[in-house]
């Protein structure tokens, strides 16, 4: 299957003395789901921005559908990438059908409204995550929870072929978290390319088809969950102990947890 996708020698700085990361090589095909882990500042975040076109890398190269994607129109990388950032603080009180419409602007010309189109669009992405109750709600006025389904729907009504999550379960509580990785593998099945970051082991192991761990400027490892996610590379990325065991979840041989261990 055709690489979507493809991350080569990427490296990144704000200055010539300190890289953030270095080195990062990857791909991800249709329906792919990518995990990077990693602790707070290794860059996970930066890169990205840098796959977004948001930061430029200072060496190394994204390719978008076989494309330098510094060779693309911006409006084309907008309309295959679509991005959900780790914080979204809203200034105006838009309501929800006004937030999910911007997913379309990719779509418009310059100075064009929306159309009817557009609009059906949007409230069939509202439809698809289940919160149709909150379209005409001011977007200040709604629980974290929902702001997360409502730039989840923004989304899905943009489009794009490629999704880059920078931790889309930050600051959710566990109802949520689930509620959101189910919408991720159901989004993949639908045959979107998928890249996002995460603190949480647990959240590769269920929903990821590929995972990194990220720390010390790069990956220091990467593959399919099982391998990857050990209690070796936790340590190294985190520098705490925990243990991966197996519990049943009905399927035939169980699925994998992690278990943080605490020094007492």
């Amino acid at each position: 299957m055709k690489e979507v996708i493809k991350v080569k020698d990427a490296a990144f700085s704000y200055n010539e003395k300190d890289k953030i990361f270095e080195n990062i090589s990857f791909s991800i095909r249709k329906g792919d789901i990518f995990c990077i882990l990693g602790p707070n500042g290794t860059g996970k975040s930066t890169l990205i921005k840098c796959i977004d076109n948001m930061l430029k890398l200072k060496e190394g190269s994204v390719i978008l559908n076989g494309e330098d994607i510094y060779s693309l129109k911006k409006t084309y990388v907008a309309r295959e990438i679509g991005y959900i950032p780790q914080m979204h603080n809203p200034t105006f009180p838009f309501s929800v059908l006004d937030v999910v419409l911007m997913g379309r602007a990719p779509h418009l010309s310059l100075f064009s409204s929306p159309t009817e189109k557009d609009v059906k669009i949007a409230k069939d992405a509202i439809r698809t995550l289940g919160i149709s109750h909150l379209i005409e709600k001011p977007y200040t006025e709604i629980s974290g929870g929902e702001r997360q389904l409502v730039l989840f729907a923004r989304v899905l009504a943009q489009q794009p072929s490629i999704l880059l999550l920078d931790e889309p379960t930050s600051h959710l509580d566990f109802g949520n978290q689930i509620r959101i990785l189910e919408i991720i593998e159901k989004f993949a099945s639908t045959g979107l390319s998928i890249i996002m970051t995460s603190h949480f082991p647990d959240h590769a192991f269920l929903v990821s088809s590929k995972v990194a761990v990220m720390n010390g400027g790069g990956f220091i490892d990467m593959g399919i969950p099982d391998d990857v996610i050990t209690e070796e590379n936790l340590k190294c990325a985190y520098g705490v102990d925990a243990k991966i065991v197996y519990v049943n979840d009905g399927a035939a041989n169980g699925r994998k947890v992690c278990v943080p261990l605490m020094n007492r």
